[in-house]
């Protein structure tokens, strides 16, 4: 998913910007940092986020595979609140964990999106 985002965005980056690079001399490195990555940014913003959504609510994988692995060392917080709810028979204390770990990743999803937007605007 995360390639698919940024061959998107590397295919909306026009030819006119890398031949007007290449007639001023920019390297290959100058070109990226210069050109590509500025133009880039918005798709990098959005993977950013994903990606750190993902690494906070990672399930599927822990369950199909370890099922929270040897001594719990593959267990994360989406897994312990499911199985503390559903073996443990802690509904009510997993549920208040789930809304509590909710807002957790949407103030970090928010503070991600203010910090790249703000790059966005610098450049």
């Amino acid at each position: 998913m995360n390639t698919i985002i940024y061959i998107s965005g590397l295919s909306t980056v026009p030819e006119d910007v890398y031949e007007a690079g290449s007639i001023d001399g920019a390297t290959g490195w100058e070109r990226f940092k210069s050109l590509t990555f500025p133009l880039i940014i918005p798709f990098f913003s959005i993977n950013m986020v994903l990606s750190g959504k993902n690494f906070l609510m990672v399930f599927d994988q822990i369950m199909a595979l370890t099922k929270g692995g040897p001594a719990q060392s593959t267990e994360s917080i989406s897994f312990l609140i499911y199985n503390n709810g559903m073996a443990g028979g802690q509904f009510g204390f997993q549920s208040a964990n789930a809304v509590l770990f909710f807002v957790i990743i949407v103030a970090f999803s928010v503070a991600q999106l203010q910090f790249t937007s703000s790059k966005e605007e610098q450049l």
